[in-house]
């Protein structure tokens, strides 16, 4: 038998479920043993539920092709064959937080992509490399539903992760007031532009919910657990503006900031190249080298180009240089499936199971 953990994909068929399949072709630690998704696709092989609309770069992984779509409801069986399920499930909130507590409850981690369970004061919400203490609410949660080994861990928003890690890196400046204005990739809404035609030469300057989660999940991911409870930072705040853009993956951030305490340009820049977390101390596999790089082209970080960079996993930032209304701005660029999304939920799966919260049955 494989040592290693078997996963579930809720929602595998859509696109964030599509990259948790890629992700989880040869993991060293992780293997794709079960597909569940809509009962409309329930009793397809995963090949025909997404044929026609396979979204990733690289092909079907062999060993799930033929897999059984098993519906998202069947909660028993899916518990009964796998250690911890990824969640990236389309429905809508409430409903997704009453399956993910279901599974919880039937003793399985879910590790979720979705917004529903974010601000559940016992769920941790964890940027790996900015705040994986976090995780100690879980002892906390598992009293709160009865169990040994389920509860709920989220990741953030695609949207913060151009910025957020910024802010962290500069904690010591004590960043207080920021502008951050996203500009968002259309795989971000799950669709491609086979699927929405009309964003390609388009911008649409309104995303439903992106500025809400943009200026308060951040907050969150810099808390502490205070009674029970992750308590959000209250000595910062955040304002947005989120448009959608014509490109398919790559969340870019123009973003301004006061900070209270002084510092040059080059110290700043230095605490970005040199920010590490609990993912590089620990060797994760999905933990880029350098979570975040400084450019020094003028017209950089730019989608095409950068992407990519550490496998999607790593933030990409430019521009930085003083402003006349805030102390500084720069641009960032995130891979907003990759470490936005599918990609940020592994790399915190990863981080559980090394905490010792993700186990084998």
């Amino acid at each position: 038998m494989s040592e290693k953990l078997r996963v579930g994909i809720l929602g595998a068929t859509g696109m964030v479920g599509q990259r948790f399949v890629a992700l989880t072709e040869n993991h060293p630690w992780f293997e794709t043993v079960m597909a569940a998704a809509s009962p409309r696709s329930a009793g397809k092989t995963y090949a025909e539920a997404v044929e026609g609309r396979w979204k990733m770069e690289t092909p079907i992984p062999a060993a799930v092709r033929d897999l059984k779509i098993v519906g998202v409801d069947e909660v028993d069986k899916i518990a009964s064959e796998v250690d911890f399920v990824f969640s990236a499930l389309a429905m809508s909130k409430d409903e997704i937080r009453e399956l993910e507590e279901r599974f919880a409850r039937a003793d399985v981690p879910v590790v979720s992509n979705n917004s529903a369970h974010r601000w559940t004061p016992d769920v941790p919400m964890i940027i790996p490399e900015i705040n994986p203490e976090h995780a100690q609410i879980i002892d906390v949660q598992r009293k709160r539903l009865g169990t040994k080994r389920g509860f709920i861990a989220v990741k953030p928003n695609c949207s913060i992760q151009s910025y957020t890690p910024v802010l962290a890196a500069w904690k010591k400046w004590e960043p207080y007031e920021v502008l951050a204005c996203t500009y968002q990739a259309i795989s971000g809404a799950g669709k491609n532009f086979a699927e929405w035609p009309e964003m390609e030469g388009n911008v649409i300057p309104f995303i439903s919910g992106e500025e809400e989660k943009s200026e308060k999940e951040p907050l969150r991911i810099f808390g502490h657990i205070e009674n029970d409870a992750i308590v959000p930072a209250d000595n910062i705040a955040i304002t947005s503006q989120c448009i959608r853009i014509p490109v398919l993956y790559g969340h870019t951030a123009a973003t301004f900031v006061k900070l209270k305490k002084k510092a040059e340009k080059d110290e700043l820049i230095a605490a970005l190249e040199a920010f590490s977390g609990k993912p590089q101390e620990l060797g994760l596999p999905n933990a880029p080298k350098q979570f975040i790089r400084y450019m020094t082209e003028e017209n950089r970080p730019q989608v095409v180009a950068d992407v990519n960079y550490e496998r999607g996993m790593g933030v990409s930032i430019g521009r930085l240089r003083e402003d006349t209304l805030f102390d500084w701005k720069f641009v960032g660029l995130s891979h907003n499936t990759m470490r936005g999304a599918a990609g940020g939920a592994v790399e915190c799966a990863e981080l559980l199971k090394a905490l010792g919260y993700i186990d084998k049955k």
